[in-house]
């Protein structure tokens, strides 16, 4: 049971934190420093120290439920603007523009407040062309990926992700994606990776 609880408050968090290399769009690219297109196993690992760093909120090398509970009690502070201890639907609804404004902002590569449509294909993360609304659908796919990944990732079982077990779930995922082994992973070699874990 413990497991459990768990693998469904840090599934999160490995998503976020670089596993996922196999997405669609131009977000899991965000690694690629150099601008080169693609993702190298240095740069790959130089992200993964920086995600994990983020979200080991306590700093005790381990990711945890406390660090999940932790992240999300600062997502409502953030969001309970007037510090009453509940969120108004108006809250909501600020959060929510500043999140789409921050993406918006994100994906307006040249600056010019308009998205071309490789932008806007990004934005939407290529989800079945339904954009935000068709996330939810895909999330409750990911977030059964994401249970397998954590119980992969968790090796020792104790019912926490250290660093290592990070990495280590990580890197042989880029492994797994980079389709020539060139020690680099394309955008297209994400797409096919993607394209191929849709189909199983």
């Amino acid at each position: 049971m413990k497991k459990a609880i768990l693998i469904s408050s840090a599934t999160a968090m490995l998503m976020a934190g670089g596993i996922a290399i196999a997405a669609p769009g131009d977000r899991g690219m965000r690694a690629d420093t150099n601008g080169d297109g693609a993702i190298s196993r240095a740069e790959m690992t130089t992200s993964l120290e920086a995600r994990f760093a983020k979200m080991d909120v306590n700093g005790d090398g381990q990711l945890s439920k406390e660090d999940r509970a932790a992240k999300q009690a600062e997502r409502f502070a953030k969001t309970d603007s007037n510090g009453d201890g509940e969120l108004s639907q108006a809250e909501i609804e600020a959060a929510r523009a500043a999140r789409k404004a921050n993406r918006f902002a994100r994906m307006d590569k040249d600056g010019n407040g308009k998205l071309s449509q490789e932008e806007a294909q990004s934005m939407r993360g290529k989800r079945g062309g339904k954009g935000m609304r068709g996330e939810g659908k895909m999330r409750g796919h990911h977030g059964g990926r994401g249970m397998a990944m954590m119980q992969k990732a968790d090796t020792n079982g104790d019912m926490k992700i250290s660093k290592a077990e990070f990495t280590a779930a990580a890197i042989a995922r880029f492994d797994k994606t980079d389709a020539n082994k060139d020690g680099k992973i394309t955008k297209e070699e994400r797409q096919a990776a993607w394209q191929a874990r849709r189909a199983e």
